[in-house]
């Protein structure tokens, strides 16, 4: 590892075998310090670290992270920031797997952008966050913003520098791609004025139907207000709204001509005496998948809810 207090080595792993010997070492050593542990990996390589700790699990802090971390939007402020920020004067050392093969192409390019703002959340903190990559299941971009978001690599035992790392808000600059084009057949509206948002809030419960559970549906009509009431209070022109059906997910997207609120929007708990900027952080709670993607004509949130 190195001197720096804050640590985010990648692990590239071939099979349990690999996986379970690199991971226990590494919180072995870290109980053998006398740190605090948090291990936040999906739930079959959760079983197995389970197992193989089981002398050692009551020391241990473990998470499903494709319950705690299924909007990867959600895991800095609610998983790592919140362990950390509860063992407070210790070297907190974390485990976060958020990658993983069932994970859908715009689910990863938001872990790769999470990735690489840990480190620019993380530094300076005394922590260490160890993040495995499954190199035979996943596809090989997924590897390759590995190399990008870490700033160094454990593959076989051997700790590398990566020569792709770069500053980290560069980076995930780099990653706010385009999102895929609102379909054709997605319900529309301009919203332009504060006095609507009950108009809006009946029209994304009408776009959605019947597709979600009433718990769901509400959170998907909070968010949107979230949204909307962010564009109002930012833009001059208002915005538009599209709610559409995907495979297992109701989507909805804002677009606007305001400013961009930055990378780092919704992704870092706010002091309890900051009265504004909670929409994102809101919005990431509620919902499966949060995308937002800045561009010369303004920003776009796009954000999923599982029917």
């Amino acid at each position: 590892m190195t001197t720096e207090p804050f640590e985010h080595p990648g692990l590239l792993y071939r099979g349990s075998a690999d996986y379970l010997a690199a991971t226990t070492t590494f919180v072995r050593d870290a109980l053998e310090a006398g740190r605090p542990v948090l291990v936040a990996v999906p739930a079959a390589n959760l079983d197995l670290l389970r197992g193989a700790l089981v002398d050692d699990g009551w020391r241990i802090t473990f998470a499903d992270m494709a319950v705690a971390g299924r909007n990867p939007g959600r895991i800095l402020p609610r998983v790592l920031l919140d362990f950390a920020g509860r063992h407070r004067g210790y070297r907190a050392a974390i485990i976060g797997e958020p990658v993983w093969a069932a994970r859908t192409p715009l689910e990863l390019d938001a872990c790769a952008i999470h990735e690489a703002l840990i480190n620019a959340v993380f530094a300076g903190r005394d922590a260490t966050i160890l993040c495995p990559y499954a190199v035979s299941t996943l596809r090989p971009a997924a590897i390759l913003n590995a190399w990008r978001t870490h700033p160094q690599i454990l593959d076989g035992g051997v700790l590398r520098r990566s020569t792709s790392y770069v500053d980290p808000l560069t980076t995930a600059d780099d990653l706010d791609v385009p999102l895929p084009p609102v379909p054709e057949y997605a319900k529309e509206r301009v919203v332009d004025d504060r006095a609507d948002l009950p108009r809006l809030r009946a029209f994304v419960r009408q776009a959605a139907g019947t597709m979600l559970s009433p718990d769901r549906l509400d959170d998907l009509v909070m968010a949107a207000n979230e949204l909307v009431t962010n564009t109002l209070r930012h833009t001059r022109g208002g915005g538009r709204i599209a709610v559409w059906p995907e495979s297992g997910v109701l989507v909805c997207q804002v677009d606007d001509a305001g400013p961009s609120p930055g990378p780092l929007a919704g992704r870092v708990p706010l002091p309890p005496d900051d009265t504004g900027g909670r929409g994102l952080l809101l919005v990431n709670d509620l919902c499966d998948l949060v995308r937002l993607h800045r561009h010369p004509a303004g920003t776009s949130v796009r954000v999923h809810v599982a029917t």
